[in-house]
């Protein structure tokens, strides 16, 4: 090789290093910033009536998927729809971050296969360790791992929930009104507010990779929720996106009852219909729809239909609402507040939840920082205020309070006269 064409091949292998640096570098934020998007069209005027109620509200969201991105959750992010200086913008209380670990290719509402994945691309772009790489159990402990180090690094700000006294930990926190960062408060935050409580869950349990051992790894890892399926039917059931679209197999009945006995919130998100009246006839706790909608008023196929809503009211779960057009066919305020009415006046106020799907590749009117549109859509909806705390998070602090406690822990009910 002559001494012109050495310099030509370092001055190609140099401008292939150049590129493959700049494609890990900038690739991944790009393909989320193309994802996870908001839509910039008109928002209606919040009131300071709105305002001033949604200060005090306790705000609990059921679902996002920012875990699934490269960015540092405690950093103000120009892209994606949630980080902790939005949460704190929003108000939240507490906030569960799902692990998505799978994902088909092509993907759409209507029919799934489960043989092709394009997470694998975004995890190999975004750096990820090896073993996260060709493991979809060890996809969801990294996310785990990396929701534990931002709580580490919080200074107080980002509290992990792993159990009941955690919450009830996190509540005091959070109702304290005469606590200040150094004084009667054990806790103090960057910023001088309130702590944002954090759940891990999962999207979907083939991160079990067949195994129900596994359930016991993602236990101690902090998952507290999961939904069964996700895109595709896996081992435990159908998904209602799948191409079989299933009940659940005998492994997916065991998961159920395992989950219940550990206090891992059941999650039907995503199930398909005969999933859905598989778990909701041997639940033995209340189960949760994570994000979505209802059918009454957007018939997409992963919506709810009443005789759903009815069957996870009966288990005492939640129904909650998204913000995309998936979940309301539309995404302005006033349909996520359609939606919400509909479920209060099926099966009551008490059974109603926020569930936002934030970062899950949505495009949303607003993101986490401006929930107060939410506050304000449900007041213009006729919604009382003490309903709207309820629907805004009471019920879901409710529902954790118990559903974190393993079944054996809990009272046993009283026998009926």
């Amino acid at each position: 090789m002559t001494s012109k064409t050495r310099k030509i091949a370092g001055g190609l292998l140099g401008i292939l290093a150049l590129g493959t640096v700049g494609f890990f570098a900038f690739a991944p934020g790009y393909f989320e910033a193309q994802t996870n998007r908001i839509d910039g069209l008109p928002l209606p005027e919040v009131s300071e009536e709105a305002r001033a109620l949604h200060k005090t509200l306790q705000i609990v969201d059921l679902h996002s998927d920012t875990l699934l991105w490269k960015r540092d959750l405690l950093d103000r992010a120009d892209r994606g729809h949630m980080d902790l200086p939005r949460l704190e913008d929003g108000n939240v209380a507490l906030q569960v971050f799902s692990s998505v670990t799978k994902s088909p290719e092509g993907q759409n509402y209507d029919s799934n296969s489960g043989d092709t994945d394009r997470i694998t691309q975004l995890v190999i772009a975004q750096l990820q360790p090896t073993q996260t790489w060709t493991s979809l159990l060890e996809r969801s402990l990294w996310h785990a791992k990396r929701l534990e180090k931002a709580a580490a690094k919080s200074q107080n700000a980002l509290w992990l929930v792993r159990n009941s006294a955690d919450l009830a930990k996190l509540e005091e926190a959070i109702a304290c009104e005469t606590c200040t960062p150094m004084g009667e408060a054990t806790w103090a935050t960057p910023t001088g507010g309130k702590p944002v409580g954090a759940i891990f869950s999962a999207e979907g349990l083939h991160n079990l990779e067949g195994d129900i051992a596994n359930l016991d790894r993602l236990y101690d890892a902090g998952m507290r929720m999961a939904s069964l399926t996700h895109f595709f039917d896996n081992q435990l059931a159908g998904s209602m996106h799948g191409e079989a679209k299933g009940g659940l197999t005998p492994l997916g009945r065991q998961v159920v009852q395992a989950m219940e006995d550990k206090g891992i919130v059941v999650d039907i998100a995503h199930l398909s219909r005969k999933g859905v009246a598989d778990v909701l006839v041997m639940a033995r706790r209340p189960v949760v729809s994570s994000h979505g909608g209802v059918q009454a008023t957007c018939k997409v196929n992963r919506n709810l239909t009443d005789d759903e809503i009815r069957g996870v009211a009966a288990t005492g779960g939640l129904i909650a609402i998204g913000y995309w057009d998936g979940a309301v066919c539309d995404t302005s305020p006033a349909s996520i507040a359609a939606a919400m009415k509909h479920v209060r006046d099926l099966v009551g106020i008490e059974h109603l939840a926020l569930g936002s799907d934030y970062d899950g590749a949505t495009t949303v009117r607003f993101d986490t920082s401006q929930l107060v549109q939410v506050t304000q859509a449900l007041m213009d909806a006729g919604f009382s205020e003490a309903e709207i705390r309820a629907a805004m998070g009471g019920n879901a602090l409710r529902l954790l309070r118990t559903g974190l406690v393993p079944l054996a822990e809990l009272p046993a009910p009283e026998a009926a006269e």
